[in-house]
């Protein structure tokens, strides 16, 4: 009889992905980081361990949304003072912190549980073609369906 197989956290191993995301869709960028963030790609998947990959995702200054989402899709910070939400739109973050819109596509994602911020720090996002991460990315580089 077979029995299911459950991956311990020793027997982990992680690769490097590095994601281009010029000319993406938002959605399908974020999608695919966390699906190698939390490990489903693999065939050893188990829940409750954190057995992902790290992921690099480069130009996302020119990840792109469908629609007019550019000046419809707000995001929101509240100060936590008296009156203090402040309110951007996509256009307006991607301008100042485009980085910020994958962290937080990505984050929203990821399941709510004690993994998810061991899961984001393995998530390496960067604002143009250049990151510090080449020695690592060696062995591992795609595009991602494009």
């Amino acid at each position: 009889m077979n029995k299911t197989y459950l991956q311990k956290p020793a027997e982990v191993k992680r690769e490097w992905h590095l994601v281009d995301a010029t000319d993406r869709v938002l959605g399908q960028i974020a999608t695919a980081a966390a699906t190698k963030l939390m490990g489903k790609h693999r065939p050893t998947y188990t829940p409750n361990v954190d057995g992902g990959d790290y992921v690099v995702i480069i130009n996302a200054s020119k990840v792109i949304v469908t629609g007019n989402k550019g000046e419809t899709k707000k995001y929101y910070h509240h100060s936590l003072f008296p009156g203090g939400l402040s309110t951007r739109t996509f256009n307006e973050m991607q301008a100042i912190h485009p980085t910020r819109i994958i962290e937080r596509a990505v984050y929203n994602m990821l399941p709510n549980n004690h993994l998810r911020t061991e899961r984001m720090n393995r998530l390496k996002v960067y604002e143009g073609a250049q990151h510090e991460h080449d020695s690592q990315l060696d062995q591992k580089e795609e595009n991602n369906g494009k």
